[in-house]
Order: structure tokens, then sequence, then C-alpha cells
């Protein structure tokens, strides 16, 4: 995890973090009020009325004090010209709708900083549960001002964070390793348990965004943990596709566990 922190990176840090606070506290006020929700991707994903509030601020602050940069939103509609800009704002603004409006409380503001294609600055604000978690590039990874870093133990129990469809598939002698926790809809937040240690790694379903991963993963990284593809390639954000394939993260010793599973039989 060497390497030396931009001044600019965490002068970007500092700008995301006030703005995920400023945003969580709107999305908080809605918690847990019946907001309104609206139904979207043919009725398969919501989106409520504290998610339009959350980004609207948000798309004020950062854009206000940084209008060079790009800005890719889950609630924005898209704008080609992002791919022009070499620095991107990467944001969600409520990370895991379904456990907000459902009443529970693991749901976070996602925002993250993306320059030439990778994460540089990156915050999970999750008020619900009093959690902050942050990271910049070339520095370490947080949890309310104390640093993380992923569960390095090899052997025994594999504690994860997948489908139990998937777990059921495989191999006997692995799926006897295997503790899957109950789900998280929040992927951004699986991504921070994984980054804290509180679970070794998980398995990302096809169709993730940026906006659900960018800041989420740089947390992990500078955690000591990593994101990959099936190949094992980083990801790259700011494309003109924002979707992404089966992924797999966790600390290095459970993605190389998990990896030949997943080749040989992976999720939908």
């Amino acid at each position: 995890m060497a390497g030396a922190v931009s001044d600019q990176w965490q002068d970007d840090l500092d700008l995301i973090l006030d703005a995920a606070r400023q945003a969580g506290e709107i999305a908080y006020g809605f918690f847990g009020q019946s907001p309104e929700v609206w139904w979207k991707n043919e009725g398969s994903s919501p989106v409520s009325a504290a998610d339009f509030a959350a980004n609207d601020r948000l798309q004020s602050v950062l854009l206000k004090a940084r209008p060079n940069y790009g800005w890719l939103s889950e609630e924005t509609d898209d704008d080609a010209a992002r791919l022009s800009c070499q620095t991107v704002f990467v944001i969600d603004p409520i990370d895991g709708t379904r456990a907000f409006i459902n009443g529970e409380k693991t749901w976070c503001v996602s925002v993250a900083v993306v320059d030439r294609g990778r994460p540089v600055a990156g915050v999970l604000v999750a008020p619900a549960l009093d959690e902050e978690f942050s990271a910049v590039a070339g520095g370490q990874a947080f949890k309310n001002g104390q640093s993380i870093v992923v569960n390095a133990e090899q052997g025994g129990q594999l504690v994860l964070a997948a489908d139990e469809s998937l777990v059921k598939k495989f191999e006997p002698a692995f799926r006897e390793r295997v503790h899957r926790v109950r789900h998280v809809p929040s992927l951004a937040y699986r991504l921070a348990m994984v980054a804290d240690g509180r679970i070794d790694g998980t398995v990302v379903k096809r169709n993730s965004h940026d906006w659900d991963l960018a800041a989420a993963d740089l947390i992990l990284e500078r955690a000591g943990g990593r994101l990959t593809d099936l190949r094992r390639e980083p990801l790259a954000y700011n494309r003109e596709t924002v979707s992404h394939d089966v992924l797999v993260a966790g600390a290095d010793h459970a993605v190389a566990s998990l990896l030949p599973h997943l080749l040989d039989r992976p999720p939908g």
C-alpha cells in the first residue's frame, strides 16, 4: 500500500467527505418516514424522494467547487460529455435504496473522484449506522478516523457475502469452508465490510455499475484488498458503458480461493 498522497486528491477527499455528510443528513431526514418511491428499469429498481434530494445536494456542492470535473450519478441522466473529462465525480446518492425504504440501516452515500479511469478519492457515509469510510490514492483506508485493513488470515472458514444459490454450486469440500452472511443490499457497504475485515470477500453478480463500486473499490484497495473481474483485472471507470460483468472482491487469499470456482460456474 505504498505511495504518496497527492495534495489535489486529498483536497478532493475533504470536499467529497463534506458533501457526502450533507447528503447523508438530508437522506437521513427521510429515513423511516415512508418517502415517496418510484420504480425504474422496468420496475426492477426503486428510487425514492430521498435519493433525488441527496443527489441534488451533491451535484450543487461538488460541481460548484469543481466545475471542470465530469459527472456520473445513478440519479442523473447520463451525459456523454463526461467521457471527455479526465476527472469525474461518480455518485450514488443512496446505495442500498431497497434497504433504505425497508427501514434497514445498511445504506450509504457513495462518492468517488475518478481520474483517468481509476478512483483517487472515495467516501461512504452511512448515517443510520454512524459510520464513515474514506480513502485517497496513496493513503490508508479509514473507518470513523481509524485505519482499517482486510482480514489477512488464511485457511479455515471463509466468511462471504454471496447468494445462497451460488454457494450451493461450489464443490462440497470448498462449500464446507464457506460461511455465508446475511444479504446486504448495498453493494458499496458490502465492499466496506470486506475492507474492515468483517467478512473475507464477496461475489458481485453481473450488471453492477460504476456508482455502486468506485468509492468502495478504492477503500478496499487501500485496506489491502482488491476488486477484480474474473480475469484478475482491476476495473476501469468512466467508460461509455458503466456496467460490469461478474466481479470478485476480497483479501488476496479470498480472491485466490474464489476465482477457480467462479470460472467454472459464474453467477448470473
